[in-house]
């Protein structure tokens, strides 16, 4: 019998996607004037109201889930005789991961008989979420578990995320940076590339105003995409449209052969980078 697989909100991709693919999915919890929510893809997410709470002065937070939250998602498929194929956002991004691996154990003492594999994206956002889509895709095409797994280990290493964030004072929450640097940060107008190295955030360099970020991030296209529409480019924005969309027309006007899409970054990621972030991801060479 085939597995049923997972994936998380951390993976993000639009609610359509995962319905579309037959995802089981696992919501992550954020906070957001001390009201906790679960994201759902943007389904029912007033997106441009979280944003426009955070830049008043909202304080957003996240956390992981317990033991019990993953008993309740994967028990009912391992009580109906299943097993579980699994592709998570990176494990070194959260303490989640410790409740996850309780909830494994306690599951296999009670149903020796079935298996969940798990596969780590080692990154975040649409990153993670393309991997899931492309895996999901090879599952209900009918690849066994080991088969999507092998064809990740190769596919996770070519997928690229590169983003700016607009203010560096969600980083410094984060304890990503000092206090000072954020306050000179700010005063600059300098703005950090990031991407996601090995599971964890990387910060590549630090540009000058919005302009030279979008240009940088636009380099790195030109230089590293594999030229081939197979796989979508998406560029996303945290309430930063109008950056969102100059980025995308970058991107369309280098002559490279694409299918673009563009959407947000959700609340999750959001909380910690903060509104004004935009980034592009693709599959590189």
């Amino acid at each position: 019998m085939s597995s049923v697989f997972f994936t998380d909100t951390d993976c993000e991709m639009l609610h359509t996607d995962a319905e579309a693919l037959g995802m089981h999915v696992i919501g992550m919890p954020y906070t957001i004037n001390g009201v906790e929510y679960v994201y759902d893809y943007g389904k029912n997410t007033d997106i441009d109201e979280y944003y426009k709470q955070m830049r008043e002065g909202a304080i957003a937070t996240t956390a992981a889930l317990n033991t019990q939250d993953y008993l309740n998602y994967f028990e009912p498929v391992f009580a109906e005789g299943k097993d579980i194929l699994y592709v998570h956002f990176s494990s070194k991004l959260s303490g989640t991961f410790e409740q996850m691996d309780i909830a494994i154990n306690i599951l296999k003492e009670k149903y020796p008989e079935r298996k969940i594999t798990t596969f780590d994206t080692e990154s975040i956002c649409g990153a993670a979420g393309l991997q899931a889509i492309e895996a999901c895709k090879l599952h209900n095409a009918g690849a066994s578990d080991e088969e999507v797994i092998e064809f990740l280990k190769v596919f996770r290493d070519k997928v690229r995320v590169y983003f700016y964030v607009d203010s560096l004072q969600y980083l410094k929450r984060g304890g990503r940076i000092s206090a000072v640097s954020a306050v000179f940060g700010t005063m600059l107008n300098i703005k950090p590339i990031l991407s996601v190295s090995d599971g964890k955030l990387d910060k590549l360099t630090t540009v000058k105003g919005v302009k030279k970020a979008v240009d940088f991030m636009v380099d790195k296209f030109v230089n590293e995409y594999n030229d081939d529409d197979k796989y979508e480019v998406w560029v996303l924005d945290a309430d930063n449209k109008k950056v969102g969309d100059e980025l995308a027309e970058k991107i369309r006007k280098t002559g490279k052969k694409i299918n673009l899409r563009r959407f947000f970054v959700g609340p999750v990621i959001g909380a910690h980078a903060g509104p004004g972030t935009s980034g592009v991801i693709f599959v590189s060479k």
